[in-house]
């Protein structure tokens, strides 16, 4: 923009007139310059009344004393010293200013004198201590006081001593391995590969780990359930399902821990095992409180009828569901094998039931026990009834075994004849198995399916290795209890599910 009265400029005009190094200056105006002399001046106006110009101005008064870098070099302290440094003494009079006094050099002093000797500090008088202090530490031979006695060290103002360059420091224990044996499996220790999903179907997904825990009365319980090697390689789903549930309140509480396995190379073999853990779990928890009752009361031959009777209907709901599926029974069905812990801190009975393969194992006084309930051979069993499908109506005859075993007696009521079956009679199914055992305070109990059995019966060094960690240090917390479930052995690359139960 131009003045008023300038002719109009152009965007080359502007530019110039901006950049232009010959053109006045439009910012406000800066103070008048302000020198040394200036203010010599009135400095002298006000002391004086009158101004005098002074014979000597400063500027000549530096220039006097001004020298060359080569006298410098050639002169020494005495020389610069002696030479006029300030104006001559009658000017000041003149001008009725006072002089500046030198200051004189300080006369030379005596040696100082030696430190005193210094006296050990006298012990801290005990006192409660705060919950934000550190505890007090213990006598520390490395602190000495000048007099080579060791005193203690006070945790609020001393410092950790630098490390002993001489003393090597210790050296930090080896991580494991993470797996038994001279060499490590052939698959990867971690999950490479997720199983195939369906839009439709993402409720039938399982996970690749699954890990709980509780304590109740005397016991503290871990579960874990994670998939194999081969599994993970090949991208397949976990086919052992673990479920943990706990009926009622108090001391008539009852936990029950489920672990089951689908059938080998099967479609949908999650499948299947996630059912039998779901129906045997609604089973149980309809008749937690009988179940309870019989446990805390001994009743080995109720406990053993009724838990093979909701067994048998819990399978009878597999076949159906696969009869609905259009799937063979055969392949639509799972190992299943369970724990019934009750929450009464007076009650040591541990129940175990179930059908198929797995293991039950104990670990007591640092050796590991094989608990798998023996079962008879099928040719030595001739003509004895069918146990455990319930216990009888209370108006019906019954009896008892030597065991405790409550059977129904055969009535001979004449039946109707049953179907034409021209096909070959199917093999019967897995026994039925069951134990009941008292614990002992130090017990461990573990409960397996196969994929941790196998290799426990199999490899004894990996028993070994699992009973130096479990004997002694109480129950590992859940981080460390999935690491040592998941110690790997070469050669066992199934999923692994394990239940263990720690006796206080």
């Amino acid at each position: 923009m131009s003045q008023q009265g300038d002719p109009p400029a152009t965007a080359d005009d502007w530019w110039g007139r901006l950049y232009d190094a010959s053109a006045r200056d439009t910012g406000p105006a800066g103070p008048p310059e302000d020198t040394v002399d200036d203010r010599f001046d009135s400095a002298t106006d006000t002391l004086g009344g009158r101004a005098a110009p002074p014979p000597r101005r400063y500027d000549q008064a530096v220039d006097a004393i001004d020298v060359t870098d080569e006298d410098e070099d050639d002169s020494t302290d005495e020389e610069v010293a002696d030479r006029p440094v300030s104006p001559p003494p009658g000017w000041w009079e003149a001008h009725g200013a006072h002089p500046v006094m030198p200051v004189p050099e300080p006369p030379p002093t005596a040696a100082p004198p030696p430190p005193p000797t210094p006296v050990a500090p006298a012990p801290l008088a005990p006192r409660p201590r705060a919950p934000w202090e550190p505890p007090p530490a213990a006598f520390d031979p490395t602190a000495h006081d000048p007099t080579g006695t060791a005193v203690p060290r006070d945790p609020r103002t001393s410092h950790e001593p630098p490390p002993n360059p001489a003393r090597p420091p210790a050296p930090h224990p080896a991580p494991h391995p993470g797996h038994v044996g001279d060499s490590p499996p052939g698959y990867a220790a971690e999950p490479t590969a997720l199983p195939a999903a369906e839009p439709g179907a993402l409720d039938q997904l399982v996970a690749d780990t699954v890990l709980d825990g509780a304590e109740y009365g005397t016991y503290t319980l871990r579960a874990a359930s994670l998939r194999g090697d081969a599994a993970r390689h090949r991208g397949e789903p976990r086919r052992d399902a673990l479920l943990t549930a706990r009926f009622g309140t108090g001391p008539g509480a009852l936990v029950l821990v489920a672990v089951a396995t689908g059938a080998r190379a099967t479609e949908g073999a999650h499948l299947s095992a996630a059912d039998a853990c779901r129906w045997i779990g609604g089973a149980v928890g309809r008749s937690h409180s009988r179940l309870s009752e019989d446990i805390r009361a001994g009743r080995r031959g109720d406990l053993k009828s009724g838990l093979h009777r909701l067994t048998d209907r819990t399978y009878g709901k597999l076949r159906t569901h696969a009869a609905e599926l259009g799937r063979d029974p055969d392949d639509y069905t799972a190992s299943l094998r369970c724990l019934l812990l009750p929450a009464d801190p007076g009650c040591r009975t541990r129940v175990f039931f179930g059908v198929g393969g797995g293991g039950l194992f104990r670990l007591r006084d640092g050796a590991w026990q094989d608990l798998e309930p023996v079962l008879p051979d099928p040719s030595a069993v001739r003509g004895a009834p069918v146990l455990g499908f319930g216990s009888a109506p209370p108006d019906a005859p019954t009896e008892q075994t030597p065991e405790g075993d409550r059977l129904t007696m055969d009535l001979e009521i004449t039946k109707p004849p049953g179907p034409v079956v021209e096909d070959p009679v199917p093999p019967p199914p897995e026994p039925f198995r069951f134990r009941a055992s008292v614990a002992r305070p130090g017990d461990t109990l573990l409960l397996t399916s196969s994929g941790l059995a196998e290799p426990l019966r199999g490899v004894p060094a990996l028993g070994a290795e699992l009973a130096g960690r479990w004997a002694s240090g109480g129950p590992p917390g859940l981080a460390g209890y999935l690491s040592d479930v998941g110690l790997r052995v070469k050669g066992y690359a199934d999923d692994r599910t394990a239940v263990g139960v720690w006796e206080a």
